[in-house]
């Protein structure tokens, strides 16, 4: 992969992904998000959490990931309400045209290298009372988190318990609302803009 791209984050292979999430319209649900709401779908991969906000929400959705192959296989939905990016996510400033209710960020955070940097540049992209998801891996070695009979996430080295997530978010000025278990292997961190 090239240097460009977060570390120990990667797409799985979309059976993998399925199996792990086989209704991403629920955990968004489960995360707060209603149809009114428009999104930023960061580090979106193929598009699997992207196309279900498609679907629940009527606003503008943004799919944006550095990878152009991904991002070719996101565009391959078909999506009407969703504009596609191909960016760096620590430049979301600069590429989002206009401030939006949430930015959803899963399985990624982790690989993230200034964190608190990420935050700040989700902050200015919100709306006031906008909010930032991320969606990350329980602490645990990725032996105990086995997806279709194989140990999967990062090494534990590089998960966050929810604490841990608030400590690098939270200097950004977001501030937690809420914790969300998404078991088996994941929890949401519901951070708000003022």
């Amino acid at each position: 992969m090239p240097k460009r791209f977060f570390p120990a984050t990667a797409m799985p292979n979309s059976d993998w992904w399925r199996a792990l999430w086989p209704d991403p319209s629920c955990v968004l649900r489960k995360l707060c998000f209603k149809p009114e709401m428009s999104a930023v779908d960061l580090c979106c991969g193929d598009g699997h959490f992207t196309q279900a906000m498609a679907d629940m929400l009527k606003d503008r959705v943004y799919g944006v990931d550095i990878d152009p192959q991904l991002l070719e296989a996101a565009r391959s939905r078909d999506l009407q309400n969703v504009q596609w990016i191909e960016a760096d996510a620590r430049n979301l400033a600069q590429i989002i045209p206009e401030p939006v209710d949430v930015v959803y960020m899963a399985n990624t955070f982790h690989g993230v290298l200034e964190p608190t940097e990420m935050a700040r540049a989700v902050f200015e992209v919100l709306k006031p009372g906008g909010m930032f998801i991320v969606v990350n891996w329980h602490v645990a070695h990725p032996e105990e988190t086995k997806v279709l009979g194989q140990a999967r996430g990062p090494r534990q080295s590089l998960r966050m318990s929810p604490v841990e997530t608030a400590q690098k978010v939270e200097p950004a000025g977001l501030g937690l609302i809420q914790v969300v278990e998404l078991g088996p292997y994941h929890y949401g961190a519901i951070f708000q803009k003022p």
